[in-house]
């Protein structure tokens, strides 16, 4: 056994260098069935939904479900004091509407199906103000028909809030990792949460087959919808103003970097497949999974993909990074990272909490201990070394309770200090 698949068994951190990943992912990328024109549509789709978001969701910026872009000097300084490049965070734990990442793919995915429906019936044109699914007579239409979702937490939050806004009715399978406050969220906005007592990937088997046996439910599945990938591609075109504002040119020999927690792999992969056909060969993408839940990872150095189970390795996937607890990667997702993602790393819950608590106290930012993730990624990879932009990708935090969000930075307070003793 080589030391790497021995660290991953034994629940060590370790960094895995993609040498499949092509230098130059133009040509790779014209061999799928999905490309830059499902980018842009599914952009043209956001924009037509945001006059109606921004009636639904007022907190939004016109309608436009985006994150803040910060440059984050005080952490840089405190754990990276010698790093070469720019420190960057794009806060996706901070976008309305759900608080997570999942407010692109999941809020999305409702976007495209309500549209495709509406239209199908004559009820909508795309020429139209689409201010009208919020009157009367489009909601009790929607009201037959139930969003069906599996989750371990934040794509239940996205499809479960924007759902029942719109007026379906929306079902959410959470697994055994899911959060009580989450749960409760859902359960506040009205939506029905089935609760299982297994992983996420039995939670999936589960809505999947409940959706099976029911025309009116539409089951948006994380392991291979087509249309969360593309709702997560988005981000690309997006992040172009945030470059933009900060004087950032990103190049082959000074690229992005960015360092994305992975579940399922439907965010991570879909952001990646986003800016691997924007930015091409000036983009650099590391996926962060839990020591427990490694699936990404091992599905890509195995060739095994959505046939992967970590379970199989004798690694539990009980962790508390909640959002990442998956025992077998997207099996649409995984072959595509085999070719565009360029390294996987995996991270200790406890190190999670700790980097919580120092995010809050150098730059007063509140995530989830799985939105972490992402920051551990410069030292792990060996990446302070790289020049360029160095972009965090935290995705979730934004509605965590203030007393369970206390408990959390408490004990991210007790690991850092005792680190330093």
């Amino acid at each position: 056994m080589n030391k790497l698949m021995d660290d991953i068994l034994n629940k060590r951190p370790v960094f895995f260098c993609n040498e499949k990943c092509v230098e130059n992912p133009e040509a790779y990328l014209k061999t799928l069935d999905i490309g830059i024109e499902n980018i842009n549509d599914a952009e043209r789709r956001m924009l037509r939904f945001a006059p109606l978001i921004a009636k639904l969701f007022p907190k939004t910026d016109d309608g436009v479900i985006e994150s803040p872009f910060k440059q984050i000097s005080g952490m840089k300084k405190l754990l990276f004091p010698n790093m070469k490049g720019s420190l960057y965070m794009k806060m996706d734990s901070h976008l309305e509407v759900a608080g997570s990442i999942k407010a692109r793919g999941g809020i999305y995915e409702v976007m495209k199906v309500t549209e495709d429906l509406l239209i199908k019936n004559d009820m909508l044109s795309k020429d139209e103000d689409y201010t009208k699914i919020s009157e009367s007579k489009i909601k009790d239409f929607l009201a037959g028909y139930t969003m069906s979702v599996a989750s371990t937490g934040n794509l239940g939050l996205s499809i479960g809030i924007m759902s029942a806004a719109l007026g379906y009715k929306a079902r959410v399978h959470m697994s055994r990792d899911a959060k009580q406050w989450k749960k409760d969220r859902l359960a506040e906005n009205g939506v029905a949460v089935i609760e299982h007592a297994g992983d996420f990937t039995y939670a999936a088997m589960m809505a999947r087959q409940e959706a099976e046996k029911e025309d009116a439910i539409h089951f948006v599945d994380d392991e291979r919808s087509i249309n969360l990938f593309v709702g997560y591609s988005v981000a690309a075109m997006r992040i172009k103003n945030d470059l933009t504002a900060n004087n950032i040119t990103p190049t082959k020999s000074k690229p992005l970097h960015l360092y994305l927690p992975c579940g399922v792999g439907g965010a991570p992969g879909g952001i990646t497949f986003g800016f691997k056909h924007v930015f091409g060969s000036s983009v650099k993408c590391y996926f962060a999974e839990p020591v427990t839940s490694p699936s990404m990872l091992l599905s890509v150095m195995t060739e095994k993909y959505g046939d992967l189970n970590v379970n199989d390795y004798g690694l539990d996937n009980i962790t508390d990074l909640d959002g990442l607890a998956v025992a077998s990667p997207s099996d649409f997702v995984s072959p595509m990272m085999k070719y565009l993602c360029d390294g996987f790393y995996t991270v200790r819950d406890d190190d999670m909490f700790r980097l919580l608590y120092i995010l809050k106290e150098t730059e007063n930012i509140k995530i989830e201990p799985s939105a972490a993730a992402g920051i551990s990624g410069l030292e792990i990879t060996e990446n302070t070394d790289s020049d360029g932009y160095h972009i965090v990708w935290t995705t979730g935090g934004l509605f965590v309770p203030d007393t369970i969000y206390d408990k959390m930075h408490a004990r991210g307070k007790t690991l850092y200090e005792n680190s330093r003793n």
